[in-house]
């Protein structure tokens, strides 16, 4: 069940290539609601990755603007807005170093310095992927594709955030990494009612078990998919 009013609304927001000049988002609009799980599926390099980033104000828009709650997202209410709401891309940076000296990085920052690092809680979430009490004490460097994106995961969970904004998270993983992965969302969503998601998939199977509602995107266009066509998406895979 959704509250009455939005987490996030978009209203017309837009990017152009700063070079070219051509539309990568034409104005899209949405509105997101605490307790929603959305998905959006389309091709490669139709705008799913701008849009998200878009939403989570991490690039400059060409057109429209964000609201977070009812009000609109002033430039100095940035940082704050990016702590309710995260981006977590496809292939995750992390810092040489342990498992745990990258969980610990972001309470070096300014945004949350408020808050501290809880080594147990972070356990927990690694025990609940699926990884052995030494995974905090591994260096990031010897960590396979879907431990990388694990540790990325729980490194944003233990923030808190309200909306999570997952672009492909499990792609070109194994099953039993994905797998950890959507149970770790899964995990997040139901520990929060006023939390939302929106996830980026290729497989429109995992796009109907992780959402309720899902979107299309091709050609920078945003749209709202019938679920018979999410059900043609399956039936021919």
């Amino acid at each position: 069940m959704t509250s009455a009013f939005p987490l996030v609304a978009a209203t017309d927001i837009a990017r152009r290539d700063p070079q070219h000049g051509r539309w990568l988002l034409h104005p899209a609009r949405l509105a997101l609601h605490g307790g929603e799980r959305l998905s959006i599926t389309g091709p490669s390099g139709s705008g799913k990755s701008v849009f998200l980033r878009a939403l989570a104000l991490l690039d400059p828009l060409d057109g429209g603007h964000v609201e977070w709650r009812g009000k609109r997202v002033a430039r100095p209410a940035i940082p704050r807005y990016r702590r309710s709401i995260a981006y977590i891309r496809q292939r995750p940076a992390l810092l040489d170093g342990t498992v745990e000296d990258n969980l610990r990085y972001p309470f070096t920052l300014r945004a949350y310095r408020d808050l501290q690092f809880e080594r147990e809680r972070v356990a927990s979430l690694a025990a609940q992927a699926g990884r052995d009490s030494d995974f905090l004490d591994r260096r990031a460097s010897e960590l396979s594709g879907g431990e990388a994106q694990i540790a990325a995961l729980i490194r944003v969970l233990q923030l808190d955030p309200d909306v999570l904004l997952l672009d492909e998270p499990t792609a070109s993983l194994d099953p039993a990494s994905s797998h950890a992965i959507e149970g770790l969302i899964g995990a997040w969503f139901d520990a929060g009612a006023a939390r939302a998601s929106i996830w980026v998939s290729h497989d429109p199977a995992q796009a109907e078990r992780m959402s309720e509602r899902h979107l299309t995107m091709q050609a920078g266009v945003l749209d709202e998919a019938p679920q018979a066509s999410l059900d043609r998406e399956n039936t021919t895979r």
